[in-house]
């Protein structure tokens, strides 16, 4: 089964990078701020975590709480997110088959992998950002998670998610970046990112 027919194995090699990214992050780095929203480098990675707690929720048929802001997490970094990324898959290896559809309230029928794929997502552009903040290289991550979440986000992530962080918008504009770009600044620019500014 290749990583397109199997999204928790491309969830998996997601995850793995993010470890590695946050690996390469000093603790003398918390305060550096990152292109997302109003983050730190500490809210950016205690974000991260607060994501593994939720969407672990999530894979277990529950209902994740997001009226609730995450808490700021100090130390022990890697080993909260390596545990934490372990136990998302497992949730994920339980949680049966991908392969059908589901019904969500309001929205209609969606391809069961379609949580998967919007975690892969969030883990994906959350990878840029703190490589950026961090003056890391997006070089070596792996591609094909960074096509697959463009690909992801390019069908789910309308207009109407798009605005001011002041009008509680998730998302910016969409930045223009070049079809020949690499993956990681593609998907960057599509979330509203601009891979050319200087690094914070």
């Amino acid at each position: 089964m290749t990583a397109a027919e199997d999204p928790i194995d491309l969830l998996a090699r997601a995850l793995a990078q993010t470890a590695g990214l946050i690996d390469g992050v000093g603790v003398e780095l918390a305060g550096h701020p990152t292109a997302c929203r109003s983050w730190d480098v500490g809210d950016l990675v205690s974000h991260l975590l607060f994501d593994l707690r939720q969407f672990t929720v999530r894979a277990g048929g529950g209902q994740p709480d997001w009226s609730q802001p995450f808490e700021r997490v100090e130390e022990n970094w890697l080993h909260a997110f390596e545990a934490g990324a372990e136990e998302l898959v497992d949730a994920w290896r339980e949680a049966g088959d991908l392969t059908g559809t589901l019904e969500v309230p309001g929205v209609g029928a969606l391809p069961a992998r379609f949580p998967v794929d919007q975690q892969i997502a969030e883990f994906a552009v959350h990878d840029w950002d703190l490589a950026h903040a961090t003056d890391q290289s997006t070089e070596g991550l792996d591609h094909e998670v960074a096509l697959a979440a463009l690909a992801w986000a390019r069908g789910a992530l309308t207009p109407g998610y798009r605005g001011a962080e002041e009008d509680q918008h998730a998302f910016g504009p969409e930045v223009a970046v070049p079809e020949d770009a690499p993956p990681y600044d593609r998907l960057a620019g599509f979330f509203g990112r601009d891979p050319e500014a200087v690094r914070p």
